[in-house]
């Protein structure tokens, strides 16, 4: 059996982009008929390295959660919790800090990236930006993981959790799994609708270039509809030289399961591909829309899937990192 963990943030609403490049696999990965393991996590820890609004972090992490359950993840076949419900994350994180280098924190791109963003809103920048891949770490490796199913952005992430998983078995002896990353097919990494050079992101100010999967239909045919494409030639799957004609495309493969390049060959404007990339992401987030109103309307039932998911989630994790607790030399209680 093949264990799979993976988590999301609650940083801002979930978009397109989590849905195409991680959500989406893992709801196939804990299907019906499959044998995979399944763990998912609402890491809502990791929201708090940067300033932030308290209230807003738990109304998203409830959020992603319920998102989550509209998307098609069944708590009766995967294990599904909020990261700070289950301590063993923690406890972990602070092992793996005095097993990794302070050098090859500070090379991580997201943190270059997100403390140049908070020095220039004079917010300064918190100790736990720096070190939060290691709690990632934590959270992979506390469930003996196989594979985890990320987007292209969280590969540099999945590498130094398997350069720690390394070093630590090899000074301590044989504790953690090493792991490996995952990545769809077509559309691991969407970009903004309006800057086709950078990512979907959730979190992110401008939001016209942004998918939300709870955006109603209307909204999103608006903002594909807008979407910056190339000015010059012909519709061409070239994502350095035609990088708004290689998003839509990509969109549209992942959506209808076909090539990109494919596609291509099928438009003789970009008014049309539009039209067709604006339908079918619509009709794709209908019934996750669907769903999540349900949901929505019963938060109990989301309680009861976080309680029962944090537990068996203890279960799995606390032998590993009471055995990690041992290997490093400290005393059992």
């Amino acid at each position: 059996m093949t264990r799979i963990f993976s988590g999301v943030k609650p940083t801002g609403h979930l978009t397109l982009g989590n849905y195409l490049g991680a959500v989406r696999q893992w709801v196939a990965a804990s299907g019906e008929g499959r044998a995979d393991d399944a763990v998912y996590c609402v890491v809502d820890l990791h929201a708090l390295t940067v300033e932030h609004d308290p209230a807003r972090v738990r109304r998203l992490s409830r959020q992603a959660v319920t998102v989550l359950l509209a998307a098609g993840l069944d708590p009766q076949r995967c294990t599904l919790f909020l990261q700070s419900h289950v301590d063993e994350h923690t406890r972990l994180s602070y092992l793996l800090e005095c097993t990794a280098a302070d050098g090859e924190l500070r090379r991580m791109i997201q943190y270059r990236e997100k403390a140049a963003k908070a020095q220039e809103a004079g917010d300064g920048v918190r100790l736990s930006l720096l070190t939060y891949p290691v709690l990632m770490a934590a959270d992979i490796l506390a469930y003996r993981t196989d594979e985890v199913p990320v987007g292209e952005d969280q590969r540099q992430h999945v590498e130094l959790t398997r350069d720690l998983a390394v070093r630590f078995n090899q000074r301590y002896g044989p504790t953690f799994t090493v792991p490996k990353a995952t990545h769809p097919a077509v559309a691991a990494r969407v970009m903004d609708l309006q800057d086709p050079t950078s990512k979907m992101g959730k979190s992110h100010d401008a939001t016209a270039g942004i998918v939300y999967l709870l955006d109603e239909p209307e909204v999103v045919t608006r903002k594909v509809m807008r979407a910056v494409t190339d000015n010059e030639g012909g519709v061409v799957h070239d994502r350095e030289a035609r990088p708004g004609a290689a998003n839509l495309l990509d969109i549209l493969a992942a959506c209808t399961g076909g090539d990109p390049v494919e596609l291509a060959a099928g438009y003789s404007g970009y008014g049309a591909l539009k039209r067709d990339v604006a339908e079918a992401v619509v009709e794709m987030l209908r019934p996750v829309r669907e769903r999540h109103a349900e949901l929505a309307a019963d938060p109990g039932a989301v309680e009861k899937v976080l309680r029962t998911g944090a537990e068996r989630a203890r279960a799995i994790a606390r032998p590993v990192v009471d055995r990690a607790y041992e290997a490093i030399g400290l005393l059992a209680p």
